[in-house]
């Protein structure tokens, strides 16, 4: 079962509808016991750094998911994954929950802010979630901040006003997606399928 974590700050709906329609059991769940007994996490996530991660504190979930993302399967998505690195710049300095070494701040580009849209997905480094991608797959982005992460970490990346990591791994159990999986079409759900397959 994959528990899709329900705090307050995710677009949970369509990360459950993508799963249903793949046949992968998952359940919201708030509580730690229910992601404890889970065999793989999904963290979804939309709006801003600090107050997602306040809500994620205040649901006291955040130690649990420390625990949990260093034996089992972890997919951070969109907000979801920005909240895995260390440290976030919106608004103010935030501490994320550190699962992968970097920091997430405002996209520097003459391009349009918010980046919305469809963009190609760029391989970098080897990444189960990529085993059934082509290499010209485009997937959906809508956000304004980035990460910034050691290049081993950078799965995929796509190109705008600059390289934006996109598909990021720890290289054991943590994944995160700054772009929509279950908004990306066959590209996401192939994605989604693989994160399901790693259980």
């Amino acid at each position: 079962m994959i528990a899709i974590v329900d705090y307050g700050a995710g677009n949970i709906f369509s990360v459950k509808n993508a799963l249903d329609y793949l046949g992968l059991e998952s359940r919201l769940v708030s509580d730690n016991e229910s992601i404890k007994s889970a065999d793989a996490v999904i963290l979804p996530g939309v709006g801003a750094f600090p107050a997602a991660m306040n809500m994620l504190e205040k649901s006291g979930l955040v130690d649990t998911i420390k625990e949990e993302s260093a034996k089992k399967p972890f997919l951070g998505i969109c907000l979801g994954m920005q909240l895995i690195f260390s440290k976030g710049y919106e608004f103010e300095e935030c501490d994320g929950l550190g699962l992968i070494s970097g920091s997430v701040r405002k996209m520097e580009t003459d391009l349009i802010i918010p980046h919305m849209g469809w963009n190609k997905l760029e391989k970098l480094n080897d990444c189960p979630l990529l085993e059934n991608i082509g290499d010209d797959e485009y997937v959906y982005f809508v956000h304004s901040y980035k990460a910034e992460c050691a290049d081993k970490n950078i799965s995929a990346y796509c190109e705008y006003g600059g390289r934006v990591p996109a598909l990021v791994y720890d290289g054991k159990y943590v994944y995160g997606a700054q772009f929509h999986p279950e908004k990306s079409g066959e590209t996401g759900l192939k994605i989604l399928e693989s994160f399901g397959g790693l259980i």
